[in-house]
């Protein structure tokens, strides 16, 4: 345990259907940093995960959507799991959510099948991003440069692959909200 990111307030905006390890794998990691997190959910209660197709762990939500605000938090992890950013991105309160971390230019940790919520939420245009691989041709449709690397950074954006990426994610991400100064990954 450190106190790399002691004082800062990290979301985790998730609901039913997403991957278990990229809830819970950036959750621990932060923590273990000294960060404050929250789920931050559409609905309160708990939220179901899944390990690929076989439901998985619970988590406790919180906080809502209808209840949290960007402005009160340094950074946003968007887990994904097929079914988790499929919900997220048709809802608008989560995508006022995440445009109110762009706009800021908080960092935020990306995973998976998340840059779909991206993508609705304006984000994705013009940026450098990584994905799992089914969703990388929606993210160039949306006007992304898309490369396939663990992780890719630009800007205050950090996507990766999939749950074999987290290390690597969660290492990027640390540095991120903790105002290190990695070096960058998206090719000049």
């Amino acid at each position: 345990m450190t106190d790399r990111l002691k004082g800062r307030r990290v979301a985790i905006l998730a609901t039913d259907g997403f991957e278990e390890s990229e809830l819970f794998t950036p959750l621990e990691v932060l923590k273990g940093a000294g960060a404050s997190v929250d789920v931050v959910s559409l609905r309160p209660g708990t939220i179901q995960g899944f390990d690929h197709l076989k439901p998985g762990k619970t988590h406790a939500v919180d906080a809502t959507l209808e209840n949290a605000d960007s402005q009160a938090y340094d950074a946003l992890v968007l887990p994904g799991g097929a079914n988790n950013p499929d919900r997220l991105r048709i809802e608008e309160t989560a995508l006022d959510f995440v445009r109110g971390f762009d706009g800021a230019g908080k960092p935020m940790g990306v995973i998976c099948h998340a840059p779909w919520i991206l993508i609705n939420a304006g984000i994705a245009e013009g940026k450098t991003l990584t994905s799992y691989k089914t969703i990388r041709q929606d993210l160039a449709n949306a006007g992304a440069k898309v490369i396939d690397q663990d992780v890719v950074v630009d800007g205050h954006l950090i996507t990766s692959r999939g749950p074999d990426d987290l290390p690597a994610f969660c290492e990027r991400l640390v540095e991120m909200i903790a105002g290190e100064d990695p070096p960058a990954s998206v090719p000049e």
